[in-house]
């Protein structure tokens, strides 16, 4: 922290009265008696280790001076007028503005100052801005531009009017299944667009698809997005899990290299599931909790839940959330294809051919399927689901098998 911050966190410190003036001017005297002996800290530090403030009220003041520099500087960025602050997360504050030149109202996501000062994070700021300066679709936030200003990294988007997915369904209440659907329908022909481009999100997540007043998902923050061949940047995040634990696929939380567009399907799944339940697919007391039970825990059947869902949106479900990207959707399209075929009222034949092409193994093999603890007829990763076609097959196999057992019995 510089003298300057220093200098704004005394005043803060005071102003919110968690210490007198007298006390700060004490710890900064002891400041700098322990600056002459050739010690550095900062004032935030000593007043920490005095016990005038914890750790927690230290962070969140900065947090506070960082959005409080940081929106004086974002009234200075270059043909914009700075409305109002919209938003805020980890990585970003986000503000409302007005583009003087073409008169529009845009959205400007402004990089804190405590982060841009390390290169990764800068890098990933202008990744973002790059990657979504490559899609062009009604179901994605534009991007208009990406910059620096007085020290401050910002990029300028689309501003949308709305809310997110997420803000519909924090109250615990499922959607109706013909609006999840519509909405995650739209949302995965975005994905399709950006996979077209060799773009993998990795983030699908309710708070990543926004809502328009019209209805319509604009997906946003391609913040984590990177190129399904760029084998640098997958080499270098190698063994790390980047993503949501909520939303994660399991390849991403072991952090593989090859990871690739059905990762995005397993997060739309779990995206899917939230929204048409009201739940997430897998909860817990910590991350690591939440993504051990992603990696090895039966995922409990969306219609179980919700029992006003209908099968076939269960089975889509079960598909795109499948443990192995290998039992998932190969791609978007085939996913878009089954959830239009429910629209219609016909059922998901992308779905049923998964399930139907295991069946058709385990009966052929008489084993058991390769995740421990399966039983014979499961599908990796999923609840056991038998079509009725193959319900009647079984049934006329089995009345052979007895036809062929009594004759065999005569004629011994």
């Amino acid at each position: 922290m510089s003298v300057a911050d220093d200098s704004q966190l005394g005043r803060v410190v005071v102003e919110r009265k968690l210490c007198t003036s007298n006390e700060i001017e004490l710890v900064r005297a002891e400041l700098k008696g322990l600056a002459e002996k050739g010690t550095t800290t900062s004032l935030g530090d000593l007043l920490v280790q005095r016990g005038f403030i914890t750790h927690t009220q230290l962070s969140r003041l900065q947090t506070a001076m960082d959005e409080d520099s940081m929106y004086r500087p974002a009234q200075q960025i270059p043909g914009f007028q700075i409305l109002n602050k919209i938003g805020q997360g980890a990585m970003a504050v986000v503000f409302k503005a007005k583009q003087l030149s073409l008169d529009r109202i845009v959205a400007i996501k402004v990089l804190p100052k405590r982060l841009s000062d390390n290169p990764e994070f800068v890098e990933r700021f202008y990744r973002e801005g790059r990657a979504a300066a490559r899609l062009n679709h009604a179901n994605i936030v534009q991007a208009y531009d990406v910059g620096e200003s007085g020290g401050y990294h910002y990029f300028v988007m689309e501003f949308i009017d709305g809310k997110t997915v997420y803000d519909v369904v924090n109250d615990g209440r499922p959607m109706e299944e013909s609006e999840a659907l519509g909405l995650i329908l739209q949302a995965a022909k975005a994905l399709e667009h950006a996979h077209a481009q060799d773009l993998i999100h990795r983030d699908v997540k309710p708070k990543n698809l926004m809502l328009t007043k019209a209805g319509d998902v604009k997906l946003a923050d391609m913040g984590l997005a990177r190129e399904v061949g760029d084998y640098a940047t997958a080499t270098a995040e190698a063994g790390r899990a980047y993503g949501t634990p909520y939303y994660i696929s399991p390849e991403q939380i072991r952090g593989e290299i090859t990871i690739d567009a059905r990762a995005d399907i397993y997060g739309l799944g779990a995206t899917f599931y939230h929204i048409a339940t009201g739940k997430v697919p897998f909860d817990g007391t910590s991350p690591s909790e939440v993504m051990h039970k992603h990696l090895k825990d039966p995922l409990v059947p969306a219609d179980h839940v919700n029992h006003s869902l209908s099968s076939g949106i269960g089975e889509i479900i079960e598909v795109m959330m499948a443990k192995s990207p290998d039992d998932r959707y190969p791609s978007m399209s085939e996913l878009i294809d089954d959830m239009e075929a429910v629209t219609r009222g016909e059922p998901p034949f992308q779905a049923r051919k998964k399930y139907d092409h295991e069946l058709l193994k385990t009966l052929a093999t008489g084993s058991r399927m390769s995740e421990p603890g399966a039983e014979a007829g499961e599908i990796p990763g999923h609840t056991p689901r038998v079509s009725a076609h193959w319900v009647l097959v079984l049934g006329v196999l089995l009345a052979i098998s007895a036809l062929c057992n009594v004759l065999l019995f005569f004629r011994g």
